[in-house]
């Protein structure tokens, strides 16, 4: 009897892309297993439902649960305990899966005892122009995503601290805790740094990638990457753990910091005021280099690269300083 494996597929309002990533799991079905696809969608308010029923009336393993709290940790939590596998494939609906990343992560979970693993990240987008173009090779730089090996790729398997869109034994959830219903972000990073602690292993395969698309507007960046630091600073204080994160989620916190702080002591002693000065000057002198490299190197425009860094780094960073300012709402 083929060994059942759950996909677990988070989603809210996500009609521009939930048709792509529901074809690509259904082309996942493999002889050496049995598939089911457990939807969890957040009470969309556009038409995700309307297509999401289409493919529940065609396709018996894939199956459609409602999440009132509409947050992802929410949703996997619900998924997981209607899973029947052995296997647990946690997804997105903003990505594309490749026919044999299933059955790859499966294959690879097994020979290495592991506790999860993940394939490399391809960041796309489904417009394509200069400007989308530039936040594409922005969100899989290391000056952009810092030390992220899932974002830059790696040649051979490499114990790592996360994975996206992993593939999990189901006992892990039993033995190491579900999802922490507190964070609205990083809790696919606060389970996997769990994991970790409690002496689990994690790797990073080399030889299947998945599609990740990414915003296309210098706005909704923006807006997602100030989230992301408030989340970070949220993470810390919910779980009362620097360990929850990694070094390169305090970079663009350290950058802010390096500019107000001393901005706010020349205040009082003007000296100061060449500290903030030096670091927006070694900021814009290293970020010219990098976006001339490109476009050198890989025809991208140098404005737009050097305004996605720009947005990247400021927004995440403000986000980050705004958090540790804001009161967590128990």
């Amino acid at each position: 009897m083929p060994q059942l494996v759950s996909i677990i597929l988070p989603c809210r309002n996500e009609e521009k892309y939930i048709e792509t990533c529901i074809q690509s799991l259904i082309k996942n079905q493999s002889d050496a297993f049995q598939l089911e696809i457990i939807v969890i969608d957040g009470m969309s308010t556009d038409k995700t439902v309307e297509i999401l029923e289409k493919y529940v009336q065609q396709f018996s393993f894939i199956k459609l649960l409602r999440n009132p709290h509409k947050t992802v940790p929410y949703a996997m939590n619900l998924g997981i305990a209607h899973a029947k596998g052995d296997f647990i494939v946690r997804v997105d609906a903003h990505a594309f899966y490749p026919e044999n990343y299933v059955s790859t992560l499966v294959a690879h979970l097994i020979d290495l005892d592991a506790d999860n693993v993940g394939a490399i990240l391809k960041t796309d987008v489904l417009t394509k122009n200069k400007k989308t173009l530039a936040i594409v090779e922005v969100l899989s730089h290391r000056f952009g995503v810092g030390n992220s090996l899932f974002r830059l790729g790696v040649s051979k398997i490499t114990a790592v601290d996360t994975v996206p869109f992993g593939c999990y034994k189901k006992s892990v959830f039993t033995k190491f805790g579900l999802y922490d219903t507190r964070l609205t972000r990083n809790q696919d990073l606060e389970l996997n740094k769990r994991i970790l602690r409690g002496g689990g292993k994690i790797y990073l395969i080399p030889n299947v990638e998945c599609v990740y698309y990414a915003r296309e507007t210098f706005s909704a960046i923006a807006k997602n990457n100030y989230s992301n630091g408030i989340w970070n600073m949220a993470t810390i204080k919910w779980t009362k753990k620097l360990s929850s994160l990694s070094l390169r989620h305090f970079v663009p916190l350290l950058f802010i910091l390096s500019l107000i702080i001393p901005l706010f002591l020349s205040l009082f002693y003007k000296p100061f005021l060449w500290v903030s000065t030096g670091s927006l000057f070694l900021y814009i002198s290293f970020l010219t280099i990098i976006c001339t490299h490109l476009v050198i190197h890989k025809k991208n425009n140098f404005f737009y690269l050097f305004w996605s860094f720009m947005t990247l780094h400021f927004s995440n960073g403000l986000g980050s300083l705004i958090g540790i300012l804001k009161p967590l709402k128990k």
